[in-house]
């Protein structure tokens, strides 16, 4: 995420309108001691900064050049497929996470598909922490003491857990997964942080890179990303870390609410290729207030309207 001023369009304040009446929360919060107050004017996550002011996520790229493989990769993906917000009001869209203090007790995590490249445990996460529904299974978890945890393929064991993978990521620094290293992405990246939540939606702006999926990934990876999971060695394929960017050009004429503020982050900060799944789908938080009807504008939205920027070289 990153500062934005306070929001003074009509528009913008339209939209803070819709979304401020929505009920409830997203994540599971558990209360507890209180991070250091930081300023409203930074994007942050659980009472802490999300990641240092020169991290790629809060990177501003309305201005950077067009990577050389734009269009190969924007085809790819599909030119006349359309964006979908792979969260909405039903429980068991979206991926879900907990809020928990510094005082959380930690569980011990034991991982199995790719115990060697995780981080390991314990973790502190909570007795009623939320699983992903589908086949993935995440469990993410943002505590006040400044960190991350995240666990893919996770199931409870007892009162310990087991999971495929594990990372922890610190927000304080942008240090990365070490190279080829896994997460509980398929990116090596956080997923949480690239997440739309509803109290960002509720501010009236997004101030940080997004994370979606495409079908097919070519067998690299650009940084942030460490780690590939492709199926193909074509150029024509995007790898995971790339950053795709809404065009300029592209109006936000008739758009409003949550989908206004969603594209507006898109063109100036992106979304990255996080994992291989269904193309175009931006994830977002797990929340029974998402307004359906409102995230269902996105879907008017081409995959000819984006296009992908140069950031770093693709590492194999």
């Amino acid at each position: 995420m990153r500062g934005r001023a306070k929001v003074g369009t009509l528009a913008a304040a339209v939209a803070l309108a819709v979304v401020a009446a929505l009920p409830g929360a997203a994540p599971v919060v558990v209360a507890g001691a209180h991070a250091t107050t930081v300023a409203k004017s930074v994007p942050t996550l659980a009472g802490c900064p999300l990641f240092p002011a020169n991290s790629a996520w809060r990177k501003d790229i309305s201005h950077a050049r067009v990577n050389p493989h734009s269009k190969a990769w924007v085809r790819s993906v599909g030119l006349s497929g359309h964006l979908h917000a792979d969260f909405g009001s039903n429980p068991s869209y979206g991926i879900p996470y907990s809020v928990v203090p510094t005082s959380q007790p930690k569980v011990e995590v034991t991982f199995t598909a790719y115990g060697d490249e995780s981080d390991r445990g314990p973790y502190p996460i909570p007795p009623k922490a939320r699983i992903e529904a589908g086949s993935d299974r995440h469990v993410l978890v943002a505590s006040r003491n400044c960190h991350v945890y995240e666990l893919y393929g996770a199931r409870r064991s007892g009162n310990s857990w087991r999971a495929a993978s594990g990372a922890v990521f610190d927000l304080r620094s942008n240090k990365l997964r070490p190279a080829g290293w896994t997460s509980a992405d398929a990116a090596g990246l956080p997923i949480l942080p690239g997440l739309v939540r509803p109290d960002e939606i509720r501010a009236g702006h997004i101030d940080h890179a997004l994370r979606f999926t495409v079908a097919r990934t070519q067998r690299g990876y650009i940084h942030p990303a460490t780690h590939q999971a492709g199926s193909t060695n074509s150029m024509s394929a995007p790898p995971m870390g790339a950053r795709f960017r809404l065009k300029a050009s592209f109006s936000l004429k008739g758009y409003h609410g949550a989908a206004l503020i969603i594209l507006r982050c898109l063109k100036k900060y992106g979304m990255f290729v996080a994992d291989n799944g269904s193309n175009w789908f931006i994830s977002g938080a797990t929340y029974r207030g998402w307004n359906d009807d409102d995230l269902n504008q996105l879907k008017r939205v081409p995959g000819s309207a984006f296009q992908v920027v140069a950031t770093a070289r693709i590492r194999h």
